[in-house]
C-alpha cells in the first residue's frame, strides 16, 4: 500500500532538544500505512535511535535539506525563522509551534502557503486521547520534575529509622494537578514523601486523593475550570484570597512542585518571594511553568538559583531529559495523528487527504492554504 506521500524528519536544532518526531517502531507503522519516511541522518541518535535502526524499519537516511523538502515535515519544536525558510510551499509542518507565543511564525508560514498543525491546539477529547502529545509529555516531565526536587534537596524522601537516628518524610506540595501535577504526586508518594496538593478546578480533589496526597481546600466563589480540561483564569479578588490562603500552608513544605497554566495567558504567580523567604534553608521549589513566565516570580529559565537558602530550579524541557520515553510516546502520538490523513476508498489504493470535516484537523490546522485559521480564546 502506497499514498504516495513522503514525511521529512529533520534534527532538532534547539538548545537542549534531544527527542525526535519518529522512532524505527512508528516508522514501521506508518510505512505499513503507506508513507514514505525520510529521515534526516542523525536525527535519533540524542534519544538513543541510530540510523541503522530506522533504515532497518524501511526509511530512507537522507540530508537535512531533502529532509525539510518533504511534503509533510515532522518535528517536535517549533521550526526556527531559518528552518520555516526550508519548507516547501505547499508542504505540511506537524509539531509544536507554540502558538499563543509565535504568531510571527504563523504569519510567516501562511504567506509561504506552508500549511501548519500544532500538536498543542488537538482538542482534548477522548478520541484524541492517543494524538495528545501533550499529555504523553507533560507525563514524562511530572516525573522528572519530582526527580530533580529529589536530586536538589539531598535528603531522604520517605520517613527513615536506623540505629543512628530517623529522619522524617520529606513535605511536598503540588500546585496544580493536570497530567504533569498529578504524575509527580504520584511519583513523589512512591518515593515515600507527605504530599499535600491543590488545584483551582474543584472536580480534581478526588484525583489528588486517589494518589494517597492530601487536597488543600481552599474555597473561591468561582471555578477555575476552563474549556477543554485545562483551568482559566481567575478574577483578580481570587487570586489574590487564593495567595493569603497558600502563603501559610506553602512556607511549611520542604519541596513545592508547580505546574499550574493557563492556556495563553501568563503562568499565575503562587509562590512569593514571602513564601520563599518563610521557607527552611535547604528547600527545593521545581517551577514547571518557567517556559510561560513562572509560578515564581524568581525562578529564572534552565537554570538553579537560590535565594534566601532555597533552591529554585527553572529547567523549561523536562522531557528531553528523558529523550528516548519521550520521543517513543511523541512519535506515537504522531502514528495515531496521521491516521487521520488516509481516506480509504471503496475500491483502489487509499489516498492521503486533509479533512476539515474532522473535528481534531479542523481544531489543530492552524494555517491552511495560506490562510490563518487560529481559534483565540
Amino acid at each position: 500500500m502506497k499514498l504516495g506521500i513522503t514525511v521529512g524528519v529533520p534534527k532538532e536544532s534547539g538548545s537542549g532538544e534531544t527527542r525526535v518526531a519518529a522512532t524505527p517502531d512508528s516508522v514501521k507503522r506508518l510505512v505499513k500505512s503507506g508513507f514514505d519516511m525520510q529521515i534526516e541522518h542523525g536525527a535519533g541518535l540524542a534519544a538513543g535511535f541510530h540510523d541503522e535502526d530506522y533504515e532497518a524499519a524501511g526509511a530512507q537516511l537522507v540530508g537535512g535539506d531533502k529532509a525539510w523538502a518533504a511534503p509533510i515535515v515532522a518535528k517536535v519544536a517549533p521550526p526556527t525563522e531559518g528552518e520555516s525558510r526550508r519548507i516547501e510551499s505547499g508542504a505540511l509542518i506537524v509539531s509544536l509551534l507554540e502558538p499563543f507565543r509565535n504568531a510571527p511564525l504563523l504569519e510567516k508560514l501562511a504567506s509561504q502557503r506552508v500549511d501548519a498543525l500544532a500538536l498543542e491546539a488537538i482538542p482534548r477529547t477522548s478520541r484524541a486521547q492517543s494524538m495528545d502529545v501533550l499529555s504523553s509529555q507533560a507525563g514524562i516531565a511530572g516525573y522528572r520534575a519530582v526527580l530533580e526536587a529529589a536530586h536538589h534537596y539531598g535528603r531522604f524522601f520517605p520517613m527513615m529509622m536506623t540505629s543512628a537516628g530517623s529522619a522524617k518524610a520529606t513535605k511536598l506540595t503540588v500546585l496544580g494537578a493536570g497530567v504533569a501535577g498529578l504524575q509527580a504526586i504520584a511519583t513523589a508518594r512512591k518515593l515515600g514523601a507527605t504530599v499535600e496538593a491543590y488545584d483551582v478546578r474543584p472536580e480534581t480533589r478526588e484525583q489528588i486523593q486517589s494518589l494517597g496526597a492530601k487536597y488543600i481546600d481552599i474555597k473561591l466563589d468561582e471555578s477555575g475550570s476552563g474549556q477543554g480540561g485545562y483551568a482559566k483564569e481567575l478574577s483578580e479578588d481570587s487570586k489574590r484570597r487564593l495567595q493569603e490562603a497558600l502563603n501559610e500552608q506553602l512556607k511549611k513544605s520542604d519541596i513545592i512542585v508547580t505546574t499550574a497554566n493557563v492556556p495563553g495567558r501568563k503562568a499565575p504567580i503562587l509562590v512569593t518571594e514571602d513564601v520563599v523567604r518563610g521557607m527552611r534553608r535547604g528547600s527545593v521549589i521545581v517551577d514547571m511553568a518557567t517556559p510561560s513566565g513562572g509560578n515564581c516570580p524568581l525562578s529564572r529559565p534552565d537554570e538553579v538559583v537560590e535565594v534566601h537558602g532555597v533552591k529554585i530550579v527553572g529547567y523549561t524541557n523536562y522531557p528531553a531529559m528523558m529523550a528516548t520515553d519521550s520521543s517513543s510516546f511523541f512519535a506515537r502520538n504522531l502514528v495515531s495523528l496521521f491516521s487521520l490523513f488516509v481516506r480509504e476508498p471503496e475500491k483502489g489504493e487509499p489516498t492521503f487527504f486533509i479533512n476539515l470535516e474532522d473535528d481534531i484537523i479542523d481544531a489543530s490546522l492552524l494555517v491552511h492554504q495560506g490562510m490563518l485559521r487560529m481559534k483565540r480564546s
